[in-house]
């Protein structure tokens, strides 16, 4: 099993980029994407479960990030518009086998396999 998030990159405030996230081997019940800025803890930005009718996303990035995913592809994607500095940070997709509440879904112990992180950097 394997999970590979790409699409980072450097992106003026304002911006918009799309994160990718394609799992190898398997199709989990819940996906999940965080990220890290510097000298911070690894935060919950949106979830989703792959009926598609379950999202959740943190109030940072409410109205802004959109989750979505290709059931075919096997592939959630993370909408980013609107992006401002304090957006820069790793981001990591994870994914779990079950069906992840909206509570556990926003805490990174539910999941059960991470991809490596694909940095995204928004320059003021």
């Amino acid at each position: 099993v394997q999970l590979q998030a790409f699409g980072g990159g450097l992106v003026q405030t304002g911006g918009s980029l799309r994160l990718s996230c394609a799992a190898s081997g398997r199709t989990f019940s819940t996906y999940g994407w965080f990220r890290q800025a510097p000298g911070k803890e690894r935060e919950f930005v949106a979830g989703i479960r792959w009926s598609g009718s379950t999202r959740n996303y943190a109030d940072s990035v409410k109205g802004r990030f959109t989750i979505s995913r290709d059931n075919a592809m096997k592939t959630v994607y993370l909408q980013m518009n609107s992006l401002k500095p304090e957006d820069t940070a790793v981001y990591y997709c994870a994914a779990d086998s079950r069906g992840l509440i909206l509570t556990s879904m926003a805490q990174e112990i539910w999941y059960q396999y991470w991809g490596q992180g694909t940095l995204v950097t928004v320059s003021s």
